[in-house]
């Protein structure tokens, strides 16, 4: 596929809708070491644009107005270190939905809901594991119990029931 976007900017782009989004810049620069690119004010006040660049991929905000539904994103970001970048989220308002731990497939991350409710999975890559590997690790514990509780979580955290619901992994046919 060619690369068709400006310089600096990947194929596809993620837009956060938000009631705050100069807040939202800020916690983005302060979790997740964003560096903010552009935030545009319009004339009623709000945000009417904003980006932020995190890593190779620039974000999109704007402010949502007040008849529009909220909308919620659900957004990975790869860092250095997840364990530290899901404190830094805490720490600027962040809650915790999934607890960081090991993935069979070599990631270690975790889930916060920021302030304006959008959920992040921030992940780090600690290995590299091929696809035969990762398969196998699904069945084994920690990595099972991992999976379960990161389905458990993020069902919890999007029904609202108390007790996500969670299923394993089932290997397709070859």
């Amino acid at each position: 596929m060619k690369h068709t976007a400006p310089e600096g900017y990947t194929s596809v782009s993620p837009w956060v809708v938000t009631d705050d989004t100069g807040a939202l810049l800020d916690f983005i620069t302060a979790a997740f070491e964003g560096e903010e690119i552009s935030r545009v004010p319009v004339e009623d006040g709000s945000i009417g644009h904003g980006e932020i660049r995190c890593g190779d991929t620039v974000v999109l905000a704007f402010d949502r107005r007040p008849d529009w539904p909220a909308m919620p994103a659900l957004l990975r970001i790869y860092v250095s270190d997840a364990d530290a970048a899901m404190a830094a989220a805490v720490a600027h308002g962040g809650e915790v939905i999934t607890e960081v731990s090991d993935s069979a497939w070599g990631d270690r991350g975790g889930r916060v809901r920021d302030p304006f409710g959008n959920i992040w999975w921030v992940m780090s890559r600690v290995e590299e594991v091929d696809p035969e590997t990762s398969w196998r690790r699904m069945s084994e514990e920690p990595y099972a119990e991992s999976m379960r509780v990161a389905q458990a979580t993020l069902d919890a955290a999007l029904s609202g029931r108390s007790t996500g619901i969670s299923s394993a992994p089932v290997r397709p046919a070859d």
